[in-house]
C-alpha cells in the first residue's frame, strides 16, 4: 500500500508541475513561430512558475526511481496514467477549462485501466 501512495504522490506532483507550466507559459504567452520560440522560450526558462515546475520535475524523477525500486514497471507506469484524469480536474478548476462529456468518459475509462492494472497486483 504504501507504494501506492508513493505512485499517487508522483502523479500528483507531475500533475502540479503540469499546472505550473501551463500558468508560467500563460503568463509568457503564446508561441506562434519558430521566431517566437527563439524570444520567448528564453523568458519561459526565467518564469517562476516555469523554474518550479522544472524543480518539480526533477524531485518526481528522484522519487520515480524509488518507485521503479519497488515496484514493477507493468504495474508502475500504467498507473501513471491517472494523471490524464487529475490534469483534467486541475484544468477544470484552475484554468476553468470547460470539459466536454467524451472527455470525462475517457477519463472514467482510464480509471477502470488503472484500477484493473493495479488489481493485478494484489
Amino acid at each position: 500500500m504504501k507504494d501506492f501512495i508513493l505512485l499517487f504522490f508522483n502523479v500528483l506532483l507531475t500533475v502540479i508541475g503540469q499546472i505550473l507550466f501551463k500558468h508560467g507559459m500563460d503568463i509568457v504567452g503564446r508561441i506562434n513561430s519558430v521566431r517566437d520560440a527563439l524570444e520567448k522560450l528564453p523568458q519561459a526558462f526565467l518564469n517562476p512558475y516555469v523554474l518550479s515546475g522544472i524543480a518539480i520535475y526533477g524531485f518526481t524523477t528522484l522519487v520515480w526511481l524509488v518507485i521503479l525500486s519497488r515496484v514493477k514497471l507493468s504495474i508502475a507506469y500504467p498507473l501513471l496514467s491517472s494523471g490524464y484524469v487529475l490534469s483534467i480536474l486541475f484544468s477544470w478548476l484552475f484554468f476553468k477549462e470547460s470539459i466536454p462529456k467524451i472527455r470525462i468518459i475517457g477519463a472514467v475509462i482510464i480509471c477502470i485501466g488503472v484500477y484493473l492494472v493495479a488489481q493485478g497486483e494484489s
